[in-house]
Order: structure tokens, then C-alpha cells, then sequence
């Protein structure tokens, strides 16, 4: 299947969509993909985020913000779960399109080519499959791309499998790229707006605790991911943050790792839920999302409870007594 995609790839004037505020790894991955197979042109209807945003203008990448599909022979979607993962009204991805993603399939790509592996921890991981299997060299540039996905999709390691590290490994001996440099291309300076939202996110914040197991959430106007970075470092296991944007909301959730391995994932607590309520969840078992018409507020109730509901179940299959 992978040999068979990068054919498909091979010599058609394609498009390569990201998914609305890509982060790194949607933004890696289309790159990859958009030198690797020419020619292609990169679509973020819905934005990149700031750390894509400063990888991409690193690598000297173009990211267009309008573009009529109709225009290419064909559309490319990588490191998105669904269609509801982009902008709403700015784009309709055609029949027989690519998918290329490594979330828990959603069964919302009926129509197109789904390639996925949920196996992987960043969808930059299955490009370079792909890539390999069809004989093509990256370049330093591709493999800085590809390692900065892999790299932020991780939590810098913290969720890494070996499967990661071993393509990891690969892409920096290919590319002769040392791991002093491939951990500096994603960082920045913190800009005075993200340090004010996530301080105001740390002072909204709700919690509530089973056991030695405690859930956090909070609402803010932006930097969510940043935010649930500092409620875990102030002590929080899982962390639900919020936003809200006219009638529709984005949360971002976050678990840390000692939490995934006694049984949280919340790519399914989201799926779940983004079911109950007819918006739209996904993601891994350390790092997720749900987005879609409501209230952001009644929405971070829901994952509260839904959270709590699961640390006793992990206190019951433990056989400890509940406070």
C-alpha cells in the first residue's frame, strides 16, 4: 500500500491540505510530501499554528490560504481525522482523494483513499514510509521537516514508541542531521500574548481529583495547547482547555504519560463524546481534540465528568479503596 500511494503521488499536479490551526506535524508532512512528489502546492484554509508557522518560513515553505481544488489533478490530505477538522465552509475535499493520517479512524473519509496507521505517533512517520518504499532521497530540508513532526507529535519523546525512534534515527542518517539542531529548528521565544492567555487560562482553572488522580480544565481565547502544557507542570494528570469563537468551540486535551499507561486515551474519551454530541473528537491516548458547534464551557463539564467516570474505573481495576 505505501509503494502503491507514492505512485499515485508521482508526477500529478497536486494540492496538499492541512487541517484548520495545523501544528507541526500536519505542516511537516505536506512538505515532505509536496517535495518529494512534485509538483504540489500546500492549503491551510484554516491556518497553521505559531510553531509550524516558524518551521515552514525556516525551511522557506509557501502555505497558500486560498486555492480552488478544482485547479489540480489531485488533493492530498495528510494528519487529519475528518472533514470537520477544517475551517467550516472552506473547503470540500473530492471523491477519490489521498488521505494520509494516523489518528484512530473516524469512518468519515467514505469516498477517498485512506491510508492510515494509528500505530504511529506522527503522521510525518507514515510520509516517510511512503516516501522510502518508493525509492525516492530526502533532502536535509525534507528531514528537518519530518523530525520537527515526529519531534513536536511526541511531546519532544515523551510519547514515543520505539517504532518513532527507529524512523527517527533513519531520517537523521539520511539526512546527516544531528539532534542538537533537529531539537532547536522547533523552538521560539514565547510571545507576551501567549505568556498573558496561558497565565489567564492557570487562573481559571477547575479541578477535581480521584485518588491520586487529578482533572483539570479551563477555558481561554487561544493557546490551549500551551495552556494544558502549564496545568500539567502545575500538577494536573489530564487536562482539558478551551476556547470559544462565535457559536463554535475548540478544546484541546492533554494526558501525561503515567496516566496513559494506567488506561486514559483521549482520542477515544473524545471520539466518544464528539458522537454523544454530534461534533468532532480524535487524537491519541496523550493528546486530542474536539471541535464543532457549542458551548466550550458545557463541553469541558462533559470531559470532566467523562474523565472522572474513567479515573474510577482505573481506581476499581486497581482494587483500591475510593476515598
Amino acid at each position: 500500500m505505501l509503494k502503491s500511494t507514492g505512485d499515485s503521488l508521482k508526477g500529478r499536479n497536486k494540492v496538499i491540505l492541512v487541517h484548520g490551526n495545523a501544528d507541526t506535524d500536519a505542516a511537516g508532512s505536506a512538505y515532505a510530501i509536496a517535495e518529494c512528489f512534485p509538483p504540489a502546492v500546500i492549503y491551510a484554509p484554516g491556518g497553521v499554528d505559531r510553531v509550524a508557522k516558524m518551521v515552514m518560513e525556516k525551511l522557506g515553505a509557501t502555505m497558500l490560504d486560498e486555492c480552488d481544488l478544482s485547479a489540480y489533478e489531485l488533493v492530498v490530505v495528510v494528519d487529519t481525522s475528518s472533514p470537520e477538522q477544517f475551517k467550516p465552509g472552506s473547503v470540500t475535499v473530492p471523491e477519490n482523494s489521498i488521505i494520509i493520517d494516523h489518528h484512530t479512524p473516524t469512518d468519515k473519509w467514505t469516498g477517498m483513499r485512506f491510508i492510515c496507521d494509528n500505530s504511529k505517533t506522527a503522521c510525518c512517520e507514515l510520509v516517510y514510509d511512503i516516501i522510502r518504499e518508493s525509492g525516492i532521497g530526502i533532502s536535509r530540508n525534507v528531514g528537518m521537516a519530518l523530525l520537527c513532526g515526529m519531534l513536536t507529535d511526541s511531546g519532544h519523546f515523551s510519547f514515543a514508541n520505539t517504532q518513532m525512534l527507529r524512523a527517527f534515527a533513519e531520517v537523521m542518517d539520511a539526512t546527516g542531521i544531528g539532534m542538537d539542531e533537529a531539537m532547536d529548528f522547533p523552538r521560539s521565544e514565547v510571545g507576551m500574548s501567549e505568556r498573558i492567555a496561558v497565565m489567564k487560562s492557570m487562573e481559571r482553572s477547575k479541578f477535581d481529583r480521584v485518588g491520586d488522580m487529578i482533572v483539570a480544565t479551563s477555558y481561554g481565547g487561544s493557546f490551549e495547547a500551551s495552556a494544558c502544557k502549564a496545568l500539567l507542570g502545575a500538577g494536573a494528570d489530564v487536562v482539558f482547555v478551551g476556547s470559544q469563537r462565535d457559536d463554535t468551540f475548540r478544546l484541546s486535551a492533554r494526558a501525561n504519560q503515567e496516566m496513559v499507561r494506567r488506561g486514559i486515551h483521549l482520542g477515544e474519551i473524545m471520539k466518544d463524546i464528539g458522537r454523544e454530541t454530534v461534533t468532532d473528537g480524535g487524537g491519541h491516548g496523550g493528546a486530542a481534540g474536539l471541535s464543532g458547534i457549542g458551548d466550550a464551557e458545557a463541553m469541558l463539564h462533559i470531559c470532566m465528568h467523562r474523565t472522572m467516570s474513567e479515573f474510577r474505573d482505573i481506581k476499581r481495576r486497581s482494587g483500591s479503596e475510593l476515598p
